[in-house]
């Protein structure tokens, strides 16, 4: 193929870039010129020819010493606060007022969006959520304890929710503290899906996305690994239940009235007028009460009275009588007296489904797909909001205080700080997936490094279990010890998590995990949902599956998975830090198919069949309009027209108005065989 002459080093006037030629408009010694005499006494002039370049960029492509991680740098494309007049800044200040309010109000409606896609949650899985708990054989197994955590708190989107019903299961002696904290784990597991599925959002950006992904699922790879090494050696030593049960013992709570609601004052007012559950269906299910299986999670009357009269009422024998003064017989039927309940509805609430007639799952497949457009559309306008605000100096300052650490020798409490300031603004919210979700964004804007991304997660774990505890505290007397012990084994979970994977430098494995999924994701976008779908639900089910069956089938299958994962470890490790001590087949990973070392086989059938379902909507899309050209995405009615030549820009070489004008009057086609034409296709361009 010839190349373009207007692309190579063609330059229109060679006196312009050869210093040293004379000319007609050469009147005086041309800059840089240098003369000096040859050994014949002849005058040299020395030519010094400027580096050749293209005006011309088809592609820009990204330097290879660019680190992807790197914050960008956020730039102002404004006009300077200085160089404003008095209106101009007037109208500045309007603006950027304008902005923060609508910055709050998105905000408020995606801290709502959230709650109402809880209760949409809960609506669709809530009872298969209870059911899950209802087996108590199975959750005797630490590992099935451990996914049923897990799955429970994906389906209903509540850790809290989950930890509560685990209390209430304690208390009622359905479930021992020893057999719970599994669970816990498992909760706390599951709670870190809500920020991935918000980092789904930031897909369209590639950069953006690598860096929100992998500030979403350094929380998971946290989780992970600290359950990893915590369950087992909890199932070895019970460590946990003995360090809480000693708190527990030597400290003297006393039960307080109600439980901190920092949030749910400021959300409730709106998400109530949405949706009410009664959420003591789900604890009942898990407590196998058979009746509460058919009982609706609508809440309908929210105000209520509960009377309690003595009765007269037959009991079957003697024995269940309440008292032996308060037991007598009348033929062949034994009576006693017993305090009876009875239940009067005042008020109704005043919910858009109070009055509807419509199944639980209808209701939330619809709530779960309005609170995700709404959490999508407010994280959009979020996004942009801050973009457009988090620009210059702002940017510059946010950046600083965010991510500059502490000066040396005191560098190495930055982190730790940051653990605090994570806690205790966790603590302000009352939900670690309000924090994290709402930190996201920032992370994939640029305003916050992964780095500092991390501690702040760590402390956000911390933080939610503060809340619990406090909502322990506040429990009555009867569920008081349980709730607490549970509360405290969710804290120091936590805390050893974080001794573990936080102080020193080297063990900080979920932010290097964290970035090399994030490189895959943003190369692979599809990978992203194939992880939440892989770990999130396909691995719970397995293991609780397998777990059904029993521990022989659950160790049979499972420990030639762990072997195989451990072998693959351990050959990448020798592969990347000696690999002399490896054969020379094993020195890599190309003695494997291409399919099971490479995500780009999987990619091009994935994108086949994207686009064979594009074409399918495409061909729907003609028909429904009737018109050939209706969409342009495919070739379903009519071939698409010949791509037009778009015009590129030429350098300055053939900058001539006249000959500039002349071509593009002239036919697309012409100008294509003419030579030293400046079109390409647009195909090409692309």
């Amino acid at each position: 193929m010839v190349t373009w002459p207007e692309l190579e080093n063609a330059q229109p006037n060679a006196s312009k870039y050869i210093e040293g030629t004379t000319g007609q408009e050469s009147t005086g010694p041309a800059k840089g010129k240098e003369t000096d005499k040859s050994d014949t006494g002849t005058p040299v002039t020395k030519i010094e020819l400027l580096p050749s370049y293209s005006t011309v960029a088809l592609i820009e492509e990204p330097t290879g010493d660019a680190d992807p991680w790197d914050l960008p740098v956020l730039q102002s494309t404004g006009i300077k606060w200085s160089e404003r007049d008095p209106k101009g800044k007037l109208l500045c200040v309007f603006q950027g007022t304008g902005k923060f309010i609508l910055f709050l109000g998105f905000l408020y409606l995606f801290v709502c969006s959230l709650d109402v896609l809880s209760s949409a949650f809960q609506l669709v899985g809530g009872k298969v959520a209870g059911q899950f708990f209802s087996n108590n054989s199975v959750m005797s197994n630490p590992v099935a304890g451990l996914v049923i955590g897990v799955l429970v708190t994906v389906l209903i989107q509540s850790s809290s929710t989950s930890t509560s019903i685990i209390v209430s299961m304690v208390a009622s002696s359905l479930l021992t503290v020893r057999f719970a904290i599994p669970i816990v784990m498992g909760a706390n597991v599951g709670t870190s899906i809500t920020n991935t599925l918000v980092a789904l959002m930031q897909a369209g950006d590639q950069s953006e996305f690598r860096r929100a992904f992998a500030g979403a699922t350094v929380h998971d790879f946290f989780n992970w690994l600290s359950v990893l090494v915590l369950l087992p050696l909890e199932a070895a030593t019970h460590y946990l239940e003995n360090l809480t049960d000693l708190v527990v013992n030597t400290l003297h709570f006393k039960n307080g009235e109600d439980d901190l609601a920092l949030l749910k004052v400021i959300t409730d007012p709106f998400t109530e007028l949405v949706i009410q559950l009664d959420k003591k269906v789900i604890n009942q299910i898990a407590m196998n009460d058979e009746a509460a299986k058919d009982m609706s999670l609508i809440k309908i009357w929210c105000k209520t009275f509960t009377n309690v009269t003595q009765m007269n009422v037959t009991v079957p024998s003697p024995e269940n009588c309440t008292s032996p003064s308060f037991c007598w017989t009348n033929g062949s039927h034994t009576w006693t007296i017993r305090n009876v309940s009875h239940q009067e509805n005042i008020a109704r609430c005043q919910h858009v489904f109070v009055n509807s007639s419509l199944p639980d799952l209808v209701v939330g497949v619809i709530l779960l797909l309005v609170s995700l457009l709404v959490l999508c559309g407010c994280l959009i306008m979020i996004v942009k909001i801050l973009g457009s605000v988090l620009k210059g100096q702002v940017a510059v300052i946010i950046k600083k205080m965010l991510n500059t650490d502490f000066p040396f020798p005191f560098a190495w409490l930055t982190g730790y700080l940051a653990v605090l300031v994570g806690a205790g603004m966790t603590f302000m919210v009352q939900s670690s997936s309000v924090f994290t979700s709402a930190m996201t964004p920032l992370i994939g804007i640029g305003v916050i490094s992964i780095e500092r991304a991390y501690p702040l997660t760590l402390g956000s774990n911390i933080g939610t279990t503060t809340t619990a505890i406090l909502a322990a505290l506040a429990s009555p007397g009867n569920t008081l010890r349980s709730s607490l012990q549970i509360a405290l084994c969710h804290f120091f979970f936590n805390i050893s998590g974080i001794l573990l994977w936080y102080p020193i430098p080297f063990t900080r494995l979920p932010i290097r995990l964290a970035k090399g999924l994030g490189n895959i994701s943003a190369k692979y976008r599809w990978f992203a949902i194939f992880y939440l779908i892989i770990f999130f639900f396909l691995i719970p089910l397995a293991v609780f599956g397998l777990s059904l069956a029993g521990w022989p089938v659950l160790v049979g299958v499972g420990a030639p998975v762990i072997f195989v994962l451990l072998l693959v470890v351990l050959l990448k490790l020798l592969q990347s830090r000696c690999p002399g001590a490896l054969p020379a087949k094993l020195r890599s990973w190309h003695f494997l198919p291409l399919w099971m070392r490479s995500l780009q086989p999987w990619d091009d059938v994935i994108s086949l069949l994207v686009g064979c379902c594009q074409r399918r909507c495409c061909r729907v899309c003609c028909l429904l309009c009737g018109c050939g050209r209706c969409c342009r995405c495919s070739k379903c009615c009519e071939d698409l027209p010949e791509a037009q030549d778009t015009p590129i820009k030429a350098p300055e070489a053939f900058d001539n108005a006249a000959m500039s004008q002349d071509a593009l009057d002239e036919d697309p086609k012409s100008q294509a065989e003419a030579p030293g034409t400046e079109t390409m296709s647009s195909s090409t361009a692309l």
